[in-house]
């Protein structure tokens, strides 16, 4: 409401205050909001110049504004495959997709457990690509205490609803460049920054000052809600016997966007049976991106197998930080029954 009667309801003070309050997430880089994440991975791919002289590499275990971001700047997505423990992009996978027309890599620190950016970023600096991170499901994850978010030529956050924290919808890329910086700010307001003085083509992907009053609220609340959600999975971790828990890499600080379990065999079989026993559950992704209508004509013929093995078995269990202790003791224990049908 404060913000309504103010009167600066788009890209004003809010949207300012809240840029400077989120670099603290990403070790103090500059901040640029908008008003999504996939406006944010678009805008990025923007300002380095990508386009349809380029690839860039992405994985296809992912939602599919990765490879949209990439197609919308008409360069071509290059689908590498994943790591089986994290679901993030394998090293080897990339290092055999880079071709001469490889500009950039785009990890995703998937369910909020962050990539191998080191070997990826060794990658990166050998064949001179950017590194543009896809950080939507990763607020405050860190490999060896670096964030996600900090470690490529970018990094993009997205603000919907079912993201850790959220603005009702909104974007934020960060960037340790300032004139990157600065060229992501004149393309997300129609090219300038004084008002009428447009100094290059822009868009409209301005962030609104609602937006940006609620996820300053949001932020403040996320180092919380962040750690209830590591302990509801370090909960369950210690209560399901019937199926591996997450994998955790060594020195990754993951944020459980999702608490992600295999169901080999009969999937379809176990949920129906957690639905029966009152607990819900969700796959994230049922299809992965070679294999969805804008992509099949391309990239269907692709081998990819361990993203195929993780479509086919991917579930994911409620770790949100409002559960009570009773209802984990709940979850695992449905998850427990169900497992004994694979």
């Amino acid at each position: 409401m404060r913000v309504l009667r103010s009167g600066r309801v788009v890209q004003g003070p809010e949207v300012a205050a809240f840029e400077h309050e989120f670099s603290s997430m990403v070790a103090d880089r500059h901040c640029v909001a908008v008003n999504s994440g996939t406006s944010a991975l678009h805008l990025t791919l923007m300002a380095l110049g990508i386009g349809p002289a380029d690839e860039v590499i992405v994985p296809s275990f992912t939602f599919a504004a990765t490879a949209n971001a990439v197609r919308l700047v008409g360069a071509d997505p290059v689908f590498a495959d994943i790591d089986p423990a994290t679901y993030c992009l394998a090293p080897d996978a990339v290092a055999a997709a880079i071709s001469p027309r490889t500009a950039a890599i785009m990890p995703v620190h998937l369910y909020g457990h962050p990539a191998p950016m080191d070997d990826l970023q060794a990658l990166a600096d050998r064949h001179g690509l950017a590194i543009v991170e896809d950080a939507c499901q990763a607020h405050g994850a860190a490999l060896d205490g670096k964030p996600a978010g900090s470690f490529g030529a970018a990094g993009c956050f997205s603000f919907y609803p079912t993201k850790n924290m959220h603005a009702l919808e909104g974007g934020m890329i960060a960037t340790a460049d300032a004139n990157l910086a600065r060229r992501l700010r004149l393309l997300r307001n129609q090219g300038m920054e004084a008002r009428y003085a447009n100094e290059i083509v822009g868009a409209n992907l301005r962030m609104t000052d609602v937006a940006a009053a609620i996820g300053r609220v949001q932020l403040e609340q996320l180092p919380g809600w962040t750690e209830q959600r590591v302990r509801n999975a370090k909960s369950l971790d210690a209560r399901i016997t019937a199926l591996p828990a997450p994998f955790v890499a060594d020195g990754a600080t993951h944020v459980y966007h999702q608490y992600t379990l295999r169901a080999p065999g009969e999937r379809d079989r176990f949920q129906r049976r957690l639905s029966e026993l009152g607990v819900g559950s969700a796959v994230y992704y049922l299809t992965p991106v070679h294999r969805l209508r804008p992509y099949l004509p391309e990239h269907g013929h692709l081998a990819l197998p361990e993203t195929e093995c993780a479509v086919a078995e991917v579930v994911s269990l409620p770790v949100h930080p409002s559960l009570t202790p009773a209802q984990l003791d709940r979850v695992a224990e449905a998850v427990n029954e169900a497992g004994s049908l694979l």
